[in-house]
């Protein structure tokens, strides 16, 4: 409707009708802000206290389980020479431990041949490692060393066995060399040939010479003992030498004694037990945050967190508070203060490392029973937040409700711009036409005037 007015009357319509509406829109429209940024914090801070307390059920949920009280740690004094791993049946105990000697794979070799050498003719090598199954690769007639050496890996590429070729320089004569990375006594590769390729042959009963084939390095077993008694081992994994423990033979070294210890695996159980205290005190640093008041200035308006004085968060900390200090477990743990976790000056929880080593040491089982079950501290607490934080609780229907108000706020916008559009165009339409009204009343009186004013004895006033 804002276009040329007040031609009439010579107001100005346009700023009339402006300053009337924004007077009409402006309180509601300030209302609709403020329950908008209210609501649109809250949802915010809502999505942010769901996140901790998703954080701390995971913490929760990874410290109730009884398998972690059950797995059993096997550790090495010396991991450069063996590494050790145990399976939760395996019991607890300590041994010496010392490696003689690496298991190996074979080397061996051809007889020393021209570098310019060519297959009489086509033949069949058959690859073998001990006593196993051959595998055979056909050789064309007229091949190069080159040649034979990429059939072989072609053929080869699963089995653990390549070929290579080695030249000496002094005599110019290359060697086919065959590696295997089969370990154990007796594994050593040989080649048996056909006709025509019968000089690529490997005998792996006598060792290789300057001129003739045969075993360059033996594959070898590992030797080792445990508490002074001598063992072997056709590889450098072995497993059952001590019940349910895995030994990873790393380098040898029969000076040195390396201590493996199995026990209850206590430092999975304190990886877990700091899960859980950083995730509760991750959930105490984000409700301290969601509902401070901070004082900006003297005069300044104070900043409030999107939760102050938010029931749903004063009946969560409660419950969890409740559980943390109420007594559960068997003899020697019954509270958390037992394991050196206690309540610090700003609400999180601090541990003692010494003190929780004690207690691992001397109560594990305790500990287990402590944290895990049906009625153990992880479950107990997870039941307090679990209301509140899974889908459809409490807090998912506190977002619906609060995302139901936004989008009421959005239709009430829409009500009020249709509103303001119509109260804006009856607005015009009385100005404009008082405007019209007011230039009907001019023009009349300037008829008037005029005619009035050429009847005959008037006197025409002196301008």
């Amino acid at each position: 409707m804002a276009g040329i007015t007040g031609i009439g009357s010579g107001m100005d319509i346009d700023a009339m009708v402006g300053a009337l509406v924004s007077a009409e829109k402006a309180p509601k429209e300030a209302q609709l802000n403020r329950l908008e940024s209210a609501t649109t914090t809250k949802i915010s801070a809502l999505g942010t206290l769901r996140t901790a307390l998703s954080s701390f059920q995971t913490a929760l949920k990874d410290l109730n389980d009884i398998k972690l009280f059950e797995n059993r740690s096997a550790k090495s004094s010396n991991t450069d020479l063996l590494t050790a791993t145990a399976s939760k049946t395996a019991q607890s105990g300590t041994y010496s431990v010392k490696v003689e000697q690496l298991a190996t794979g074979s080397k061996t070799a051809t007889a020393a041949l021209a570098s310019d050498f060519k297959t009489t003719a086509s033949g069949t090598l058959t690859v073998k490692v001990g006593s196993g199954e051959g595998i055979e690769v056909a050789i064309g007639a007229d091949a190069s060393l080159e040649g034979v050496k990429n059939a072989l890996n072609a053929a080869l590429k699963d089995s653990g066995v390549s070929a290579n070729l080695l030249t000496d320089p002094s005599t110019g004569k290359t060697r086919l060399v065959m590696s295997s990375s089969t370990t154990g006594a007796g594994e050593d590769v040989s080649i048996s040939a056909s006709a025509g390729v019968n000089s690529l042959a490997i005998d792996t009963e006598n060792k290789a010479t300057p001129d003739a084939g045969g075993v360059l390095e033996r594959a070898q077993n590992a030797k080792f003992s445990i508490d002074g008694l001598a063992m072997q081992s056709k590889t450098n994994k072995v497993e059952n030498a001590i019940p349910d423990v895995t030994l990873n033979l790393v380098a040898a070294d029969d000076k040195k004694a390396i201590t493996v210890t199995v026990a209850q695996d206590q430092g999975g159980v304190t990886a877990n037990i700091k899960k859980f205290v950083d995730a509760y005190n991750n959930l105490i640093k984000t409700t301290n945050s969601l509902t401070r008041v901070t004082k900006v200035g003297d005069d300044g308006k104070p900043l409030t967190g999107g939760l102050v004085g938010d029931s749903s968060v004063r009946s969560i900390l409660s419950g969890i508070q409740n559980e943390l200090i109420s007594v559960g477990g068997g003899d020697g743990v019954r509270m958390l203060s037992d394991l050196g976790i206690t309540t610090q000056k700003d609400g999180t929880l601090g541990i003692d490392d010494k003190k929780l080593g004690t207690a691992l040491e001397n109560n594990f089982d305790a500990v287990g029973q402590f944290f895990t079950g049906d009625t153990g501290l992880m479950k107990r607490l997870d039941n307090r937040v679990d209301g509140f934080n899974q889908t459809g609780g409490i807090l998912a229907q506190r977002v619906s409700g609060l995302e139901v108000t936004n989008a009421d706020i959005k239709a009430q916008r829409e009500k009020l711009t249709l509103r303001i559009e119509s109260i804006s165009a009856r607005l015009y339409s009385q100005f404009n036409a008082m405007d019209t009204m007011v230039a009907q009343l001019s023009s009349t009186s300037s008829w008037l005037e005029s005619t009035l004013s050429s009847l005959p004895g008037v006197v025409k006033k002196t301008k």
